[in-house]
């Protein structure tokens, strides 16, 4: 049974930062790339960032590029968001989510004064 667990959001002011963590079970980690997806009230979900399986390649939407950084142990089965410099509009759900497509249940971020 595959099972991905978020962890680590809350509310931080503006230029604050957290990271977040993902526990996954159920399948094999080292070989699946991943990503963190986010969704905001009334928006679309957003691909934020992504890494490959062996953490040598990630690619970042451009909103977060140079303040967001993925990483990965693949050890502890953990993926990791490091998440500096937020800003209100980072606003949202975040997800883990497997190459495969299974994702969490996901940890709310909110940035608020």
């Amino acid at each position: 049974q595959v099972k991905l667990v978020e962890s680590g959001g809350g509310l931080v002011q503006p230029g604050g930062s957290l990271r977040l963590s993902c526990v996954a079970s159920g399948f094999i980690f080292s070989t699946s790339g991943m990503s963190w997806y986010r969704q905001a009230p009334g928006k679309e979900r957003e691909l934020v960032a992504y890494i490959n399986a062996r953490g040598a390649n990630t690619n970042y939407a451009d909103s977060v590029k140079g303040r967001f950084t993925i990483s990965r142990d693949n050890a502890k089965n953990t993926l990791a968001l490091q998440m500096n410099s937020l800003k209100p509009e980072d606003t949202a759900v975040y997800y883990c989510q497997s190459i495969a497509g299974f994702r969490g249940q996901g940890t709310q971020v909110t940035v608020s004064s």
